[in-house]
């Protein structure tokens, strides 16, 4: 087997605004790996809150070179997975693209979708939310028209500024059938959250995300006890001792396989909590479709699914599950399903 990659950039429509940062851009670093003829891709992309930039990215692949052209086929390198998971537990991005790329590979020459590949439920149409940034609640009133418009039925509105109340009211108002998703990345206090779900009772928000800062699985449990409104931990689940240690202190968990480290770990993940009776959301980080695409591959075991990543960027160069219109396809042609969007879009640089 070999393993190469390319760089590209992910510029945004528009800069997307959250409680800790906004973001213009990420850059992407899109995983080959090559077998007998066939091929198999990933995605990672850079992310200042898990330390990855292109350099690190690169020089953890260019280390993982060398041991994954020991492994005699894609199934090897596939049932190893967890081995490597140990080497690459602080990178767990460059862990997913690699994850991805082997799932890819192995459903490919197999003829099967990864979701059968995993003996994911079926799910082939995908209602996803939508993010709202932190905008004016005008702003964030006209977003949601325009989506609405488009088809989206479930839009997710971040928090964390004096005028959160206003922007979900806001929101209600423009689209009064929507599903609402709320969340702060951890902006809140415990007394503060209860506050702004009691203000805001009357919208009929379907679930609320990381409302205070990861470490605190107490005050979880605190705001859990106290509001009608699902709790979801996201910043709190990165592994299954996560899930366990949060185990009646929310109501569900946010998957994101950029986190936990792929289609693999994320089903460990998702295994766990259906064992402790927590609700999964998929969630992601702003990618093109390949990055997006592995997750919508377990859609079949979320409740809530926020795969809208690549339905941020100016341009996408990759395509294959759709999403513009609200509601992403899952593909059933084999591997992840996906391509690249345009032909020169196939070369691999490193």
């Amino acid at each position: 087997m070999n393993l190469d990659w390319r760089v590209y950039p992910l510029p945004l429509a528009e800069p997307l605004r959250i409680s800790r940062s906004v973001m213009a851009r990420r850059d992407a670093v899109a995983v080959r790996l090559t077998h007998d003829g066939d091929a198999g891709h990933g995605e990672v992309v850079t992310s200042a809150y898990q330390g990855l930039d292109l350099g690190r990215i690169d020089a953890l692949l260019a280390a993982l070179r060398p041991r994954v052209t020991g492994y005699a086929d894609p199934e090897a390198l596939r049932a190893d997975l967890p081995a490597l998971a140990v080497d690459l537990a602080d990178a767990p991005g460059v862990l997913g693209a690699l994850d991805a790329a082997v799932h890819d590979l192995v459903g490919r020459r197999a003829g099967r979708p990864v979701w059968r590949l995993v003996d994911a439920p079926a799910r082939k149409r995908v209602p996803t939310a939508y993010t709202i940034g932190l905008v004016p609640p005008a702003d964030a009133a006209a977003t949601a028209r325009r989506l609405v418009a488009a088809g989206f039925t479930v839009l997710k509105i971040k928090a964390g500024a004096d005028d959160d109340v206003a922007r979900v009211a806001a929101v209600r108002a423009a689209a009064p059938a929507a599903r609402l998703l709320l969340d702060p990345n951890g902006a809140w206090t415990p007394q503060r959250t209860v506050r702004v779900l009691d203000a805001v009772a009357a919208c009929a928000v379907d679930a609320v995300e990381q409302p205070v800062p990861p470490g605190d699985p107490d005050a979880l449990a605190w705001i859990a006890a106290r509001v009608a409104v699902p709790v979801v931990a996201d910043e709190d689940v990165a592994t299954v001792a996560d899930v366990h240690r949060l185990a009646g202190s929310v109501d569900g968990i946010n998957v994101k396989l950029a986190k936990c480290g792929g289609v693999a770990a994320a089903r460990r993940l998702i295994d766990a909590a259906a064992g402790h009776g927590l609700d999964v959301l998929l969630g992601c980080l702003v990618a093109s479709t390949l990055g997006i695409a592995p997750a919508l591959h377990l859609a079949g075991h979320a409740r809530w699914v926020d795969l809208d990543g690549h339905l941020l960027l100016a341009a996408d160069p990759w395509t294959g599950i759709g999403g513009g219109d609200g509601t992403l396809r899952t593909p059933d042609g084999p591997g992840l399903g996906v391509r690249p969007a345009r032909a020169d879009d196939r070369a691999v640089a490193r």
